[in-house]
């Protein structure tokens, strides 16, 4: 089987391959340098949704594999304030694609100030913490919960869901 992950972000392709080893299967899985066709932070459920469809859809349209996945992370404005938000799609020729939404964390308000101001969450991060590449690592979301949920975590959780309702759907 072969697998398309529309990012060669490694917090990503960790998520994919944790949850196809936990599902027993083997998998060769490819990663695609594929555009989300949103903003670079996406600011809202409805546009990191839509970014996570276009990765995975991008993947089955120009790769030739089984499945595509879209991982994508965004934020969200509500009453309470801004929060990180994740979303997942998997994609299949043919097949209607299947998403699922994740984990949610308030940020810090000196953090959404900056992603308010049009700066994106990778480059305010790694600012924030003087390191480089925490998207990579563990992400806002480890960095906000001291580690105990990294970005790698948060989308494996995302991919059992995708994968779980693929089983559903396709018995």
């Amino acid at each position: 089987m072969k697998i398309a992950v529309g990012s060669k972000n490694q917090a990503k392709l960790k998520a994919v391959e944790t949850v196809v080893q936990m599902a027993g299967r083997k998998a060769e899985i490819i990663p695609v340098d594929a555009p989300s066709n949103v903003s670079g932070m996406p600011f809202s459920d409805e546009e990191t949704m839509q970014g996570a469809i276009n990765r995975a859809e991008y993947c089955v349209q120009h790769e030739d594999v089984h499945f595509g996945i879209g991982l994508e992370g965004g934020v969200t404005e509500t009453s309470s304030g801004l929060f990180l938000i994740n979303w997942g799609a998997l994609a299949e020729k043919g097949k209607e694609t299947i998403v699922a939404g994740g984990a949610r964390i308030k940020l810090p308000e000196e953090i959404a100030v900056r992603l308010r101001a049009g700066e994106e969450l990778g480059p305010v991060m790694d600012d924030y913490c003087q390191q480089e590449n925490i998207r990579h690592n563990e992400g806002a979301i480890g960095v906000f919960t001291d580690g105990l949920v990294n970005r790698a975590d948060m989308f494996t959780h995302i991919m059992k869901l995708l994968i779980g309702q693929h089983r559903y759907w396709t018995k």
